[in-house]
């Protein structure tokens, strides 16, 4: 039914695709998802402590302005990220920004942090209590002046509704952002973040989102950093600004971050090597190149304690847990085991 339907939602632009999506879901015209595996303990697990259905979630980006996020529990995800939310309202960048790569099973965008801005976030986490585990993804306004202050802005502004707060200092579409993933400036973020912590007294867990397009050098550092810093988790990887010589879509050369089935190889060697550094100490939320039980299956191998998708559901429609979960789970069958958590970094 999706494929007659993807056929249409195609002849749109990309980004009034996805605004038509938000629409429906807003007005909670939400499929009913048939799962024959919603509370399969195959897939049961814990997040920072919390009980989940599942370990896939959706990754920041889909819902912006925390619109939708209990719609999107109803369609099977274990968790929901919501942002990247800035203190301030912002346009981003100018239109068009979002490019399908149909050939890729891809997205290109350069947004930029487009949102309504950290007020009009937090009125509707108020107004719309959450049904499940809810990160909320942070970053910095375009011309901020001091951009690690926005980050302890917007810390403070929700860690009292939030599950986990991720730290975005990796999109390629805010310029100089990935610089924070220097040693010197990530050492400040991360020691910055934790003093403002302790100043509310805040226990909500810390997230970082990190680039697939650093060297193994930034690895280690980074690494080095969260572990001494006590971070949670790790989210690897964002889209990435590079990855475009063996795509085939007419788009290719669209200046953005590439997300999708292209950047799926790329994500799961950075999670390996992080999966060795961090020796179980910060758990690994795996990205980019999600969308079949088998994409899952690679990511827990590589050493992802949990997997987010976002492309994913653009290509293959709104049951992508339900279809992730029952390819999933004929795969762990065969490998005989009880919970997917038995196979988490087997390859890495």
């Amino acid at each position: 039914m999706f494929s007659n339907f993807r056929s249409l939602l195609f002849k749109l632009d990309p980004e009034t695709a996805h605004n038509l999506a938000i629409k429906s879901l807003k007005l909670n015209i939400v499929p009913d998802i048939f799962d024959n595996n919603s509370n399969d303990s195959l897939f049961s697990t814990k997040l920072f402590n919390k009980e989940i259905p599942n370990p896939i979630g959706m990754a920041a980006g889909f819902d912006k302005n925390a619109e939708v996020y209990n719609s999107l529990f109803k369609l099977g995800f274990g968790f929901v990220e919501v942002g990247t939310i800035t203190p301030l309202p912002q346009y981003g960048n100018p239109k068009p920004r979002v490019f399908r790569l149909v050939k890729d099973e891809a997205l290109i965008n350069r947004l930029g942090f487009n949102n309504k801005g950290s007020k009009s976030a937090l009125d509707r986490i108020e107004n719309n209590p959450k049904k499940g585990v809810l990160g909320i993804n942070i970053g910095p306004n375009k011309d901020a002046k001091d951009r690690l202050k926005d980050y302890l802005i917007n810390l403070e502004t929700f860690h009292e509704y939030a599950d986990y707060i991720t730290i975005n200092i990796s999109s390629p579409n805010t310029e100089n952002l990935r610089n924070f993933h220097d040693q010197t400036k990530l050492k400040e973020l991360m020691e910055k973040i934790n003093l403002k912590k302790k100043e509310l007294n805040s226990k909500t867990p810390i997230v970082v989102k990190i680039s697939p397009d650093i060297i193994d050098k930034q690895i280690n550092e980074i690494s080095e950093i969260l572990l001494k810093n006590k971070i949670n988790a790790a989210i690897i990887s964002n889209t990435s600004d590079s990855t475009r010589e063996n795509l085939n879509d007419i788009q290719k050369h669209q200046k953005g971050g590439l997300s999708g089935k292209p950047i799926e190889s790329k994500s799961n060697k950075v999670i390996k090597k992080f999966y060795k550094l961090f020796k179980g100490e910060i758990k690994i939320i795996g990205v980019g190149g999600v969308d079949s039980g088998k994409s899952a299956f690679e990511k827990f191998l590589s050493g992802a304690d949990y997997i987010q998708l976002y492309t994913g559901m653009v290509y293959q429609g709104p049951n992508i847990v339900s279809k992730i979960k029952n390819e999933l789970k004929e795969i762990l069958i065969k490998e005989g085991v009880k919970n997917y958590s038995e196979i988490v970094g087997n390859h890495s």
